[in-house]
């Protein structure tokens, strides 16, 4: 993770093992990397390892030579990228293993003209909430609908199972949809730091204390790993496939 002025770009490179990801060398190129991808604008993987890498040649020709030299396969795996016209964007890693590093890390883009002592704090907590309580977008209507509709089609086996008339039923799965809305959006999430306030109230109370518009303009929330299909394999299985079983 890593801003500059009124932009920030998170990052994720994926080693092996925990041990390279601890290795200096490594985080060194971590750094460089994040720090092209803000420079450069660069949220395309190819055009990220195509871009050129601080100490010479490409991005994709120094991750070659770590991987030659530190022994293990890495990777670029995404980059993202938020700016705002007047405001901040703030970093945040949780347990950060490294400064700016960690294996979950958060941006905040606040837009006002309210001075970033004032947003700093703010987004800072924002982004520690969204780190805790991961939201899955900004607002309810934002939600992928494919993920909307899986919800739906397990609200309604669930409500058709209760026994209620047609009517009811659809009432209840109406509901059950609004909820999974409500809990799943940045702004309608109850704030982490006190368990009761709305994000969205949140937000517009920090900007009357300042009298200045305080806008929450998006978030970004990368976790280690996430959406990676790992390979399961049988152990058992594999021991006897040794032995000839």
């Amino acid at each position: 993770m890593a801003v500059s002025g009124t932009r920030g770009v998170a990052g994720e490179v994926n080693s092996e093992t925990d041990f390279v990801a601890k290795n200096e060398q490594f985080q060194g190129f971590v750094r460089d990397v994040t720090q092209v991808a803000l420079a450069g604008n660069l949220t395309d993987i190819d055009a990220l390892g195509a871009a050129a890498y601080p100490a010479g040649g490409t991005v994709t020709e120094a991750l070659t030579q770590n991987i030659a030299t530190i022994g293990e396969n890495q990777s670029l795996r995404r980059s993202a990228i938020m700016s705002v016209n007047s405001g901040v964007v703030t970093a945040y890693v949780h347990n950060a293993a490294a400064p700016g590093m960690g294996k979950i890390g958060v941006l905040v883009a606040l837009e006002s003209t309210a001075g970033a002592d004032v947003l700093e704090p703010l987004g800072k907590q924002l982004a520690m909430h969204v780190a805790a309580a991961n939201p899955l977008a900004l607002n309810g209507d934002d939600l992928d609908p494919e993920l909307v509709a899986r919800e739906r089609a397990i609200a309604e086996e669930k409500a058709a199972q209760s026994g209620k008339p047609a009517d009811i039923v659809s009432k209840m799965v109406d509901g059950g949809i609004a909820k999974f809305r409500k809990e799943n959006a940045l702004l309608s999430q109850l704030f982490v730091m006190d368990g009761k306030t709305p994000v969205a109230e949140v937000v517009a109370a920090a900007g009357k204390d300042v009298g200045a518009t305080i806008t929450l303009k998006g978030f970004t929330r990368f976790q280690l790993g996430e959406g990676i299909e790992k390979e399961e394999s049988d152990f058992a299985a594999e021991v006897a496939a040794v032995a000839g079983v």
